[in-house]
């Protein structure tokens, strides 16, 4: 019986191209979430102040935005990036590489944010809006003074749940060179046979998620008992 004795991996020549791949990765996921994230806050908002007893009620836009999202939100991002090619090239100039997978996760990401924006929205007390309309302000002055302030904390938490699903996209991003620790775990450890190489990119995303949730739970308690 033959056996595969694995040797262990080069840290020296594999250090440069690992710290390079948590770059990569830590790049990726703050363009998503800041762009991906403010669209998506955008269309989430319209989502709840244009419902049929929103404040800017209307079906046309609602009914647009919802299709939208519903169409979108369910598609596995591996199909999402194949599905994005053409426009991708469009947009970027190439399929493949880091601006082309941050791309294809900030679009992803739009429709994701817009519905757990929306979910959140949705739950806070109508009376409160009732009475800053008899009080007279206008609609821009209740969504920036009254829905996103109520909203808030929940929004933090929506946002990190965001970030961990955005986490899991630049892993596959891999799949089209987008670079990141998805694209190391599956080129020098996966591919290589370097299972501590894989066990390593592992460690660092957890570590990251870690820190995320616990900011995130941090931030939303601190604003919710304000």
């Amino acid at each position: 019986m033959n056996e595969m004795i694995l040797a262990e991996p080069n840290w020296e020549r594999l250090q440069p191209v690992f710290i390079e791949a948590i770059g990569d990765t830590l790049y990726m996921v703050a363009i998503t979430m800041v762009v991906g994230g403010f669209f998506g806050l955008l269309l989430g908002v319209l989502l709840y102040t244009t419902r049929p007893s929103g404040i800017l009620k209307n079906s046309f836009v609602y009914w647009t935005i919802n299709i939208l999202v519903n169409f979108f939100r369910p598609i596995p991002f591996i199909i999402m990036i194949a599905m994005m090619y053409p426009i991708t090239v469009a947009v970027v100039g190439t399929s493949i590489g880091t601006n082309a997978a941050t791309f294809v996760m900030c679009f992803a990401a739009t429709f994701t944010v817009a519905r757990i924006v929306e979910q959140n929205l949705v739950a806070i007390d109508p009376g409160v809006i009732e009475a800053a309309r008899s009080m007279g302000a206008g609609p821009w002055k209740i969504i920036t003074s009254v829905i996103l302030p109520e909203a808030l904390g929940p929004l933090i938490l929506g946002y990190t749940f965001i970030f961990i699903a955005v986490i899991d996209m630049s892993a596959m991003s891999g799949y089209i060179g987008g670079g990141g620790l998805g694209d190391f775990a599956i080129v020098y450890g996966y591919r290589s046979f370097e299972p501590q190489v894989t066990f390593a990119a592992v460690i660092v995303i957890v570590i990251i998620v870690q820190l995320a949730q616990f900011l995130g739970n941090w931030l939303s308690k601190k604003v919710m008992r304000r």
